[in-house]
């Protein structure tokens, strides 16, 4: 900008010229020239601007506070940018660990992440938020190998083989009891339960039953297997022993023969032992139809949903199975099949172990104590009301045996067991995390 007659004075640049070194020190307000100020070259401009109406002053900042505050906002751009990072570094480990993001969704809602969580981490699901941080993930240099799409366990001959260990070793007892006699019967007895309990632990140890590879199969406290224990032996010799002391006795100690003072049921007992392989079976579908879903799923409630009626298929198939094999064992000795009381142990049974191999061991060890309590209980309250004064405690339990005979005890026990069992699975078996090697144990 010149005046008519005058030199010119350091100005805003009118193009795209750089500022010159008299206009920068004007602009930083370190000199004058003509004696005329900056605050008075801001007026002149205001009174003589007509000719630029758009020009306006331009706010100064000193060096300092202008990296103070470019610092301060580009920071807080970066926090309000990247909401995911904080969550990054909490889960570091589950997300460095991880083999492919089905894990890390299902590790995240084990630790209680949902998908209205995700949205304030602006993302639809949990499912499309584990692949962001599975991608965020800094990997060595080494190639990781790629992850099958969906890890479906397959079916081995080595786990089928096992499962059906416990019901031909179970044949062979029972076949060893009816043909021998005396002593030589309580040995064939001894011995059966032996291979049986070898069997059935090998069973547990590999395959869909088994808490995970190389694990010792009976992870669990000393109690929980002795509760499971009792509820079998019960199964065995319970019915005889209760219907001997509601009668009076018992007078002798049982004999194995299916006419003696104490009859064994031998023919539930015989159908359990070949209901590990239904519920080998079972399980492999369980885990193998949610790997499915769960790759198939966007979204964590999608997930439960296609879930609980697996659930339930399967548990309904394993108890056609037994009912199956429980007609069938009846049928072959000729005996009472049990119905009411080897469905609902059997039930019991599996959903417990279900539990135990999702990595929920305390609801199952609380009610097979309960109902092994229950059972236990049953004569020991008969007994106790022989005593004087005592015979309102054998009340209840002469008046259940006495309405739906001995089997209304332990399918009572078992079966009030069962149904509690079956609700927490279906709240905590349909859960992604339940069906990931992340799941969070109780």
């Amino acid at each position: 900008m010149s005046e008519p007659g005058g030199s010119d004075r350091p100005a805003m640049p009118s193009g795209a010229d750089a500022w010159d070194e008299r206009s920068g020190e004007w602009a930083t307000g370190a000199g004058k020239h003509g004696g005329a100020s900056v605050d008075g070259f801001a007026r002149a401009g205001t009174s003589a601007g007509a000719a630029r109406p758009s020009a306006r002053p331009v706010p100064l900042r000193t060096e300092t506070d202008s990296g103070l505050g470019r610092s301060r906002r580009t920071a807080a751009r970066r926090g309000a940018a990247d909401p995911v990072k904080a969550l990054l570094h909490r889960h570091r480990e589950l997300c460095e660990r991880a083999v492919d993001p089905l894990e890390i969704a299902a590790g995240l809602e084990a630790h209680g992440v949902t998908d209205r969580t995700a949205a304030r981490f602006r993302h639809r699901d949990v499912f499309s938020l584990a692949e962001e941080l599975y991608a965020r993930v800094p990997r060595d240099g080494a190639p990781r190998p790629q992850p099958d799409p969906v890890r479906v366990p397959r079916v081995r001959a080595g786990w089928v083989l096992l499962a059906l260990l416990p019901g031909a070793l179970g044949a062979a007892a029972v076949a060893g009891l009816r043909l021998t006699h005396g002593q030589a019967r309580l040995l064939v007895a001894l011995g059966g339960l032996l291979a049986v309990a070898l069997a059935v632990r090998a069973a547990l140890r590999h395959g869909p039953l088994a808490t995970e590879p190389g694990a010792p199969p009976w992870r669990a406290a000393p109690g929980t297997r002795a509760c499971a224990l009792s509820l079998l032996g019960y199964a065995l010799l319970g019915d005889g022993l209760l219907s001997a002391v509601a009668a009076g006795g018992p007078d002798t100690l049982p004999t194995g023969a299916p006419d003696g003072p104490w009859p064994m049921t031998v023919a539930p007992t015989l159908a359990l032992t070949l209901a590990c392989a239904p519920a080998a079976w079972c399980a492999h579908l369980l885990t193998a139809g949610a790997r499915r879903r769960l790759a198939a799923s966007r979204g964590l409630e999608d997930f439960t949903a296609a879930a609980r009626p697996l659930l339930l298929g399967t548990f309904a198939l394993f108890l056609g199975a037994l009912a199956a094999l429980l007609a069938l064992c009846g049928a072959v000795l000729h005996e009472s099949a049990g119905y009411p009381q080897a469905l609902t142990l059997g039930a019991l049974l599996l959903l417990a172990r279900l539990l135990t191999v999702h990595h929920h061991r305390h609801a199952p060890a609380l009610m097979l104590g309960a109902a092994a309590a229950i059972e236990a209980a049953a004569p020991a309250l008969l007994l106790t009301g022989r005593l004087p004064g005592c015979a309102v405690l054998a009340t209840p339990v002469q008046t259940l045996v006495d309405a739906g005979g001995p089997a209304a005890v332990p399918a009572l026990a078992c079966g009030s067991a069962a149904l509690t069992l079956l609700v927490h699975a279906l709240r905590t078996l349909t859960r992604a995390s339940a069906h990931a090697s992340t799941g969070a144990s109780e």
